[in-house]
């Protein structure tokens, strides 16, 4: 479990084929100094087991789905990634809780910028938006936001200055594709609204 709070920045120094899947290598400054094989790191909001560390760098394995579902599958060697360790218990949960299971992409559609401050809108899929609530939880990139409007096909969130200078997410533009995450509960409230459809 995690949650959408991102800890550092990691830079991706390799993507490496391994058929049918890629191994990661990043750059994750501290992270990697406590970090042990077999620990489970959010890469942008996707949960990825360490399988080798070289000095202040991790290694990922990154099967076929986890490629094809999300935006790993289209990351090179120079690429900014939000970094986050997995919670322990007991730890303070400042964001909400991020599984790291992520349901699909969005893709930015508007950047509202208002000096220091932005409001972006992403589209997603409706299998996506059902599950997605004004004023509810979502984590874009492994970022925990407060969603400000959610309408049919899309969805805003409002970025503070501080956000948009620690994670990826400032240094995105329109038509990038994104991690997204819906609320945990929501899943299942969704679920159980659907179930007499089946």
């Amino acid at each position: 479990m995690f949650t959408g709070l991102v800890e550092t920045l990691g830079r991706v120094l390799a993507v490496k084929p391994e058929s049918p899947a890629a191994r990661l290598v990043v750059n994750s400054g501290a992270i990697a100094n406590g970090a042990q094989i077999g620990d489970s790191i959010a890469i942008n909001g996707c949960c990825l087991t360490v399988v080798a560390i070289q000095s202040d760098s991790l290694e990922f394995q990154a099967g076929p789905e986890t490629l094809s579902r999300t935006n790993l599958g289209r990351l090179s060697p120079d690429a900014a990634v939000n970094l986050e360790q997995s919670l322990k218990m007991g730890d303070r949960l400042g964001g909400h809780l991020v599984t790291g299971h992520v349901d699909g992409l969005g893709v930015l559609i508007e950047r509202q910028d208002q000096q220091d401050w932005s409001t972006y809108w992403f589209s997603a899929a409706e299998t996506i938006m059902r599950q997605i609530a004004a004023k509810g939880s979502v984590a874009v990139d492994g970022v925990s936001l407060t969603v400000v409007d959610a309408i049919a096909d899309r969805f805003s969130v409002a970025l503070i200055p501080h956000t948009l200078a620690v994670t990826t997410l400032g240094q995105l533009k329109v038509g990038d594709r994104v991690n997204l995450e819906t609320d945990l509960l929501a899943k299942y409230v969704a679920r159980q609204l659907g179930y007499g459809d089946r």
